[in-house]
């Protein structure tokens, strides 16, 4: 290698040859250590030179450390369109640089390849040099992504939506949710779109990248040379095109970093439920470093949003997200970024996401955001159905972690005010708690399924008719195979049990108070013996099996007990605690068990769990499930079936 010496004479000795001549040239010395800045000094200089050949030393440089000065004044002198084409390809090489290893595990990647790769473009357009190493590839799309801030600003064509279009494709591409690729892209969508809003307070995000468009000298910028009239519809084409770049890059970072928008508001709404010295999630949102960087982008992200108009007519708005399709066509999307369609499709993920921070930031940040005209029915039912399906539920919820948060947040917020049914509209609240039941089986974060599992119940036990709760429980019982689910039913059993006994107490003392001559209060179908006799073998099924296994071949051998209560032990555990309620409880709760059904339940299903406790006992391992085992047992044997 050269040194600097050597390297600053040959650099600065050889302004005077052709352009080639001087590429080549730069193209042996820009490695030697300390040469960039005297580079730099020279493309300053020499703007004809940076306007001849600055197109080529993006890529040059891009692998360098040290690069950005020299790229800046790139982005400030080069000529503008030879600058951005090269931009646009540039950025599409960083994509396939993170292709390198076919990192298929990658959420945002799965997401940018299903929506912005084209399969008939070929895997290697835009992979010019060698691929870059995916530690550097951050920092070169933060500075891509400033310079194409500052091209932009220079452009003067008659068609920059037609620049604009294909290099938001290539950012989108390249993108990928870390703070700092985010918060170089709101960088830039501020930049492009006239940055109508001051930067947020501090409160929300404490990430800085490089912004040379912000902070930098534009009056240093050099003109377009070849610039030409605009045509008065571009304006309305590139907003169009930030408001879709907008809401992807929105669906896509809350889709891969964890919000818990539910778990706050659940908090929020019910603070009863928080455990006394326990930290909870507001706390830790507003405590921990981390967690407040993701409110602060989410919140630049939603800002910006508005800022471009995402939400003018609020009715418009709503409608768009109901008659949007779940899934949407890839071709369309692509060749309208390219063409600059005013009617490019939005992402339905992120304009779900925007409805939720609108509601969640409203009740816990006490912000102001719009206030679209939104109920649980039909809108959120429709949008549930959008993304969590029958057919394969646990992949959909995998696949929208933090969109199902989303709607899960929107679901109670949406409750919270009351707004249930449009006029006219009507209540199915079998169909939407079965949505709700998926996200509490299927969701990944424990938080969240906490939420589901509260708000599932709250719509239960909110729906008026008694036939329509007993409809939506026996249906989980007996088409249900989640024991988590069975559990959460068990549960809600109980509750209306215990909540019709309050009630027709409440009744027969107000009738008893008021007149001698009323007719008595309706009793609920929960106090009902038909009703508990119809659930019976569901909620106390049949577990003989259990004491065959202690005979013969596997006689001794636990291993049969508890595998079957690794799979269903939250349920029969809850089933337990069911029977002591029931046989053990108050005579109110006896009255409504039916003649015999004592007897049946300790036989099938009391005996064999009592029965395997001594395998189970003396087995190896398994001590989580063993310990939850003895519980039951213990509950079981103080239950007075007869």
């Amino acid at each position: 290698m050269p040194t600097l010496e050597q390297s600053t004479e040959a650099v600065r000795g050889a302004v005077k040859e052709d352009r080639f001549t001087y590429l080549t040239i730069l193209e042996y010395h820009v490695e030697t250590p300390g040469i960039l800045p005297v580079l730099n000094t020279i493309l300053q200089d020499d703007v004809e030179l940076t306007e001849d050949i600055g197109w080529d030393l993006i890529d040059m440089l891009l692998p360098i450390d040290g690069h950005e000065a020299c790229l800046e004044t790139v982005a400030r002198f080069g000529n503008p369109k030879e600058v951005y084409l090269r931009l646009t390809q540039s950025l599409g090489s960083l994509a396939e640089a993170w292709l390198q290893d076919d990192d298929e595990t990658d959420p945002t990647y799965s997401q940018n390849l299903n929506l912005f790769w084209r399969t008939a473009e070929g895997p290697h357009q835009y992979q010019k040099r060698t691929p870059l190493p995916k530690d550097k590839i951050p920092g070169a799309f933060v500075t891509l992504s400033g310079m194409l801030a500052v091209v932009h600003t220079r452009l003067r064509a008659k068609f920059p939506s037609r620049y604009l279009g294909p290099a938001l494709v290539q950012v989108l591409r390249a993108y990928r949710s870390t703070p700092e690729m985010t918060a170089s892209v709101i960088n830039l969508v501020r930049s492009l779109s006239g940055r109508k809003r001051p930067p947020l307070p501090a409160r929300t995000s404490s990430i800085s990248v490089a912004n040379p468009d912000e902070d930098g000298d534009s009056s240093r910028n050099a003109p377009d040379p070849e610039a030409e009239l605009e045509e008065p519809q571009e304006g309305v084409k590139q907003r169009k095109l930030l408001q879709s770049f907008v809401t992807y890059i929105l669906f896509w970072y809350v889709n891969d970093n964890e919000m818990r928008w539910s778990a706050r508001l659940l908090e929020k709404y019910y603070p009863e439920r928080c455990v006394p010295g326990k930290k909870t999630n507001i706390d830790a949102y507003q405590d921990e470093e981390e967690r407040q960087k993701r409110d602060g982008v989410v919140g630049h992200l939603v800002a910006l949003a508005l800022d471009l108009g995402v939400e003018e007519d609020q009715a418009s708005f709503v409608k768009l997200i109901t008659e949007a399709p779940a899934e949407p066509d890839a071709d369309k999307l692509l060749e309208d970024f390219h063409n600059a369609s005013t009617d490019v499709q939005l992402s339905l993920g992120g304009l779900i996401c925007l409805v939720a921070y609108w509601l969640f930031s409203t009740d816990v940040f006490s912000a102001q955001h719009p206030n679209p005209e939104v109920y649980i029915f039909p809108h959120h039912l429709n949008w549930l159905e959008k993304f969590v399906q029958q057919h394969n539920p646990g992949e959909d919820i995998a696949k929208h972690v933090g969109i199902t948060d989303a709607l899960l947040a929107i679901g109670l917020a949406l409750k919270q005010r009351g707004l249930v049914a449009a006029e006219g509209e009507a209540v199915n609240t079998m169909a939407y708690h079965h949505h709700l039941s998926l996200i509490l089986v299927f969701h990944p974060d424990i938080q969240v399924r906490n939420a589901a599992t509260v708000f599932a119940g709250k719509v239960f036990h909110a729906e008026r008719s008694d036939a329509k709760r007993f409809e939506i429980l026996e249906d989980l019982f007996v088409n249900c195979d989640y024991a988590s689910l069975k559990a959460c039913a068990v549960q809600w059993l109980k509750e209306e049990i215990i909540d019709a006994v309050k009630s027709k107490s409440s009744s027969t003392s107000t009738s008893t108070s008021t007149s001698t001559t009323s007719t008595s209060p309706s009793t609920s179908q929960f106090l009902s013996p038909e009703t508990i006799d119809r659930l019976q073998h569901y909620v106390f099924p049949d577990l003989l099996f259990l004491a065959e296994t202690q005979g013969g071949e596997e006689s001794n051998n636990p291993q049969t007990v508890l595998e079957y209560w690794a799979l269903n032990g939250v349920f029969l555990l809850q089933a337990a605690n069911f029977a002591y309620f029931l046989f053990n409880g108050a005579s109110v709760y006896r009255d409504i068990v039916p003649p015999g059904m004592g007897a049946a339940v300790e036989h099938r299903f009391a005996e064999p769990l009592i029965g395997a406790a001594g395998a189970v006992r003396n087995g190896l391992g398994w001590e989580e499930e063993k310990a939850s085992f003895g519980f039951a047992v213990d509950r079981l044997c103080d239950v007075g079936f007869q």
